[in-house]
């Protein structure tokens, strides 16, 4: 196979791969902390309309990523008031918000916009744009390096806040007192309780970090890997990236390796529309089943290997 062509799926490997490590992170820290949280989906996509909405409106992708997280945020938090403080079935808020915000996005878009639930086209100005790395450009006509350019060069400033934020997040929760009183409150929240350490406080911390990375991997989606919000966009990401993150145990490089994983199979399936092999047209449906495919696969195959915190989806109650 032409090397120029791996660069470019392998390019496209990374953009794709983005808003499903972000939603596995967001996912990660709150289930660390024994929230369950099925709402990815609908936060990531509340985000990508309020970021797609926003920009428009101010021209500036800034402002459409700050108040994509603030929307991203709310829901995080009626998730956590619904499975902190009132206790209720984590499961049953996380699909309460998936719906929601799959309702208000397309009756605010058709409010406001009159396209069919989608927002206007967002010009380069209110977009996060591909950055060039220093020296790409200079090594384009190097052979294998010019390739590794292509590969690490001319993605948006969020895919490489994205990577940054893999160690950050696998050495806060291993090395800091923060991440070890979080996992401990995941695992046993009565010991954590009795230490004197508030258990609603440091789920309600994980909540918001969620929230806050939801809100990025929206806006990255309407603002940088498309020009704007389209229906259903998200398209399953959000429990694509909790199918990784129970692949991976709640760890954050192999999480980080799952989501690069189902991101390559996306990017594969872009360049295989309307490929033949042996005669026979790869059919588009098929492509696109891939990804989905493999996380039944990997679900029916490794869900019983992996063991989740022990007071995940438990609401804890005071001892009195």
């Amino acid at each position: 196979m032409d090397l120029s062509l791996i660069a470019e799926v392998l390019a496209s490997t990374i953009r794709l791969s983005v808003p499903l490590v972000l939603a596995c992170l967001a996912g990660l820290w709150s289930e660390k902390s024994g929230i369950v949280d099925i709402g990815l989906e609908g936060k990531m996509l509340a985000a990508a309309f309020a970021a797609a909405a926003a920009a428009s409106y101010f021209q500036s992708a800034w402002l459409g990523l700050l108040i994509a997280i603030t929307v991203s945020l709310s829901f995080a938090l009626v998730h956590g008031y619904a499975a902190i403080n009132q206790r209720g079935n984590q499961v049953v808020s996380g699909v309460a918000i998936n719906m929601l915000a799959a309702g208000l996005a397309v009756v605010l878009g058709n409010t406001w916009f009159k396209e069919g639930g989608r927002t206007p086209a967002l010009p380069v100005d209110a977009r996060f744009m591909p950055i060039e790395l220093p020296g790409a450009r200079e090594l384009a006509g190097v052979p294998f390096l010019g390739d590794l350019a292509k590969i690490i060069s001319g993605h948006s400033i969020l895919t490489y806040l994205t990577v940054l934020l893999v160690p950050l997040t696998a050495w806060a929760l291993a090395k800091t007192r923060f991440g070890l009183r979080l996992r401990a409150v995941g695992e046993n929240p009565h010991a954590v309780d009795t230490a004197g350490i508030s258990v609603a406080r440091l789920r309600y911390q994980a909540v918001i970090i969620a929230g806050i990375l939801c809100g990025v991997a929206g806006a990255f989606m309407s603002t940088s890997l498309s020009a704007g919000f389209v229906r259903d966009m998200t398209a399953g990401r959000g429990f694509m990236a909790l199918a990784a993150l129970i692949f991976a145990s709640w760890r954050a490089w192999p999480a980080f390796y799952a989501c690069l994983l189902f991101g390559f199979l996306q990017a594969s399936g872009n360049y295989l529309q309307g490929v033949h092999i042996g005669g026979f047209e790869v059919p588009v449906q098929f492509i696109n089943l891939l990804p989905y495919l493999l996380t039944v696969v990997l679900l029916a195959g490794f869900i019983g290997k992996s063991i989740p915190p022990r007071a995940s989806g438990i609401p804890y109650t005071k001892d009195r």
